[in-house]
């Protein structure tokens, strides 16, 4: 295998958990109010990652406020509770929210 091959396969499969989570937004109604680079209804996901980058305790607050719900934050448009959602597809949201550069 040259040294090419090994490279793309290695970017290739480096770039699946942020597909595989973009879908996981999409599977779970996310993307109805987010985009990851522009504002819809909520900020973009890039935007809550830049607002939490230094929090170091932001994974733990926006799961909670994933699954409870919200407002004030980011304006008066409330975030709905999210408690169909599984507690790791919640998990896995918010880790590659906060990983968004």
């Amino acid at each position: 295998m040259s040294k090419s091959a090994i490279f793309a396969a290695i970017v290739a499969i480096a770039a699946l958990p942020a597909v595989a989570n973009e879908e996981l937004a999409k599977k779970n109604a996310c993307t109805a109010c987010h985009a990851v680079d522009k504002k819809i209804v909520g900020p973009a996901f890039k935007e809550v990652a830049a607002k939490y980058r230094n929090d170091k305790t932001a994974e733990a607050k926006l799961v909670k406020k994933v699954k409870e719900g919200g407002v004030g934050v980011w304006g008066q448009v409330p975030m709905p509770p999210n408690s169909t959602v599984s507690d790791k597809d919640i998990q896995a949201l918010v880790k590659w929210v906060l990983s968004l550069k």
